[in-house]
């Protein structure tokens, strides 16, 4: 059973990749950041944000709803990423990392999410 962020590998998965987006979009040039950008760190950031917010909730319910709520910021980021190769702020080799990574992150959260519920004893 998880109990602390230190041990949701999920979460730290999570921040490390949001950190990584940051760190890309600190380089960008003011109207970039301040669009896309924004955009694109808010998502990223809030997959971790709902996950630790699910963790604290101490209840399987509220637990499984917020994972829920990050794998749509998931889903949001895939978005934003998107449309950074598109307006080539970001390399085709970078998209493809962070992608991969998301796809990743995807598939560790959905198995998750599937231990969550009233019959799972650890929830």
């Amino acid at each position: 059973m998880i109990t602390t962020l230190e041990d949701f590998s999920i979460y730290q998965q999570a921040m490390v990749l949001a950190d990584q987006i940051w760190g890309l979009v600190n380089t960008w040039k003011y109207f970039e950041r301040d669009t896309i950008g924004k955009q694109l760190v808010r998502s990223v950031d809030s997959i971790g944000a709902n996950l630790s917010e699910g963790l604290g909730r101490y209840h399987f319910k509220e637990t499984k709803n917020f994972s829920y709520y990050a794998r749509g910021s998931l889903f949001e980021t895939k978005t934003w990423l998107t449309k950074a190769f598109q307006r080539d702020l970001i390399s085709q080799q970078q998209y493809q990392d962070l992608m991969t990574e998301l796809e990743l992150l995807g598939k560790r959260l959905n198995a998750y999410i599937n231990t969550l519920g009233p019959n799972n004893p650890d929830s």
